[in-house]
């Protein structure tokens, strides 16, 4: 029989999502189901994923859920074009049928740890009625990382569930969901998980702790992420927690849709180009020059990017540099974020209009022509676990520019399909980009790196089959056994995690 997979996301592209978490599950499934994978993915029914989807059917009647001692009525829809349910709508609207994702108007919505065990205790009802025969059960981040929790704890009676493996990905391990003492009662979890050893996180209750005890195998969106998140400084204050999971934790980088950014059948961008005919970009450059207000030279390299316009995005680097003030090249920048960042990089705009734009209105269709138009894509992130933006950009022969950290580390050749630094400051940032102008001015070495960039297989197919090993691994690992004794009977709070905190903050948001 053939693995079938259900996916737990709280974001999915092009239905609702905030970040790269949605585009990342949405490319892994898809590409699973094109190849012949059963893959299904149960995605909370927003008000946003409403306005986005097709027709909707019902799958099945409505049922009823248990969550936190209250019984609520949910129900599941799926598009009508659909040849089998691949996205499964949860409905609950009191739960989901809001403004936003996590929250409205800036702030997280009070009640979204219960939002999300709700969820998950959805998330296993919706694998009874699948068929728990040869399913996976794969969640995504802390809001879906109560599925393994509650599959082993809450249902660990019923032997058909326990059957069930189940794999976490940790998309992002700065957001953890992390709540107060009194969680841990109102969703009804035992006692005895309030202790360092299950979801207690300095005297708070942290979801993804919880998720990355139970799961099977844990997996990252990147090799060199997994090593990070193994340290003091890269740990999010979960590195004990991740050391404890030894050869239970996989890095496995993220692919892109390689026939959505294929610069030789995009309708998005001015003029289509290959590795083999770069003319179509030299004309994209200069409408994107020209659709941004700045002055058409090919004699100066084009920096762009696309991305949050927040801290770790290292855009506090980019204002404080000396590059967008004295180089003669151009930057543009696509994306909003903190008030700050925009605030500053409009007052840069204001003073070198013949260098810097900004655009806070993103769009997809923007960074197509963004990426087909510039030489470089700026990535001076303070931490990246994966990234995609600098996969698309090589494909569209812009040679990505960033710092050494997690996915990039791993995607970007350093002097060949594009520029790496370590250090996170200014300065580091100032020397890259001379590099960067210093490699543009070589125009037949800078064309034969963008063309060997364009080259290279950022598809789906590698991860795809590196995650149905992790599948196999999981399988074969989940045993039933019963409960260890000391998970039995609700032990009083134990002492706090001594566990060094670290990190970068556990916001709720993604």
């Amino acid at each position: 029989m053939k693995t079938r997979v259900l996916h737990f996301t709280a974001e999915l592209w092009p239905y609702a999502r905030t970040g790269g978490l949605g585009q990342a599950v949405a490319g892994l499934a898809d590409y699973q189901a094109a190849s012949g994978t059963e893959s299904h993915v149960v995605l909370p029914l927003y008000r946003e994923a409403r306005a986005h989807a097709g027709k909707l059917e019902p799958l099945w009647e409505p049922f009823t859920v248990e969550s936190g001692g209250r019984r609520e009525e949910v129900r599941c829809w799926h598009e009508a074009a659909d040849t089998y349910p691949k996205t499964l709508f949860l409905e609950h609207n009191p739960s989901f049928d809001r403004p936003g994702i996590y929250g409205d108007s800036g702030s997280d919505y009070p009640d979204n740890p219960r939002r999300f065990a709700l969820f998950a205790s959805a998330a296993i009802e919706i694998a009874r009625r699948i068929g728990e025969g040869n399913l996976i059960m794969h969640a995504h981040d802390w809001h879906a990382a109560l599925v393994p929790v509650f599959l082993r704890r809450v249902y660990r009676d019923e032997p058909d569930l326990q059957r069930l493996p189940s794999v976490l990905t940790v998309h992002n391990g700065g957001f953890q969901g992390v709540f107060p003492y009194e969680v841990l009662k109102d969703i009804h979890l035992p006692d005895d998980m309030w202790s360092p050893d299950f979801m207690e996180w300095y005297g708070r209750l942290n979801y993804l702790k919880g998720g990355l005890k139970y799961a099977d195998m844990v997996t990252t969106v990147s090799p060199t992420h997994a090593f990070e998140l193994l340290t003091d400084v890269g740990g999010f204050g979960l590195q004990h927690s991740f050391r404890q999971l030894g050869d239970r934790l996989v890095g496995i980088r993220n692919g892109i849709d390689v026939d959505q950014w294929d610069p030789a059948t995009d309708h998005d961008i001015p003029a289509r180009f290959t590795p083999d005919d770069m003319s179509g970009k030299v004309r994209c450059k200069a409408e994107l020059q020209g659709a941004w207000g700045l002055p058409r030279r090919a004699d100066i390299p084009l920096f762009g990017m696309s991305a949050r316009l927040v801290s770790q995005k290292g855009l506090d680097q980019i204002v404080a540099s000396q590059s967008l003030r004295l180089l003669d090249a151009q930057f543009l920048f696509l994306g909003a974020g903190e008030a700050q960042f925009e605030t500053a990089l409009r007052e840069l705009a204001a003073r070198f209009p013949q260098r810097v734009g900004v655009n806070t209105s993103f769009t997809d269709a923007l960074e197509h022509r963004l990426l087909a138009g510039a030489d470089f894509l700026m990535m001076p992130s303070l931490y990246e676990p994966c990234g995609l933006t600098q996969m698309r950009a090589q494909l569209y022969g812009a040679l990505p520019l960033a710092r050494r950290v997690g996915g990039l580390a791993d995607t970007i050749e350093d002097g060949v399909t594009g520029i790496l630094y370590e250090a996170y400051s200014p300065e580091a940032f100032d020397l890259a980009i001379q590099r960067a102008v210093k490699m543009y001015q070589d125009r037949r070495l800078f064309t034969e790196l963008a063309r060997g960039a364009m080259r290279k297989d950022f598809s789906w197919r590698q991860p795809a089959e590196a995650y149905a090993a992790v599948y196999s691994r999981a399988a074969a690992t989940r045993a039933i056994a019963e409960t260890p004794a000391a998970e039995k009977g609700g032990r009083k709070p134990r002492k706090r995690s001594t566990t060094s905190k670290g990190g970068r903050g556990v916001n709720a948001r993604r």
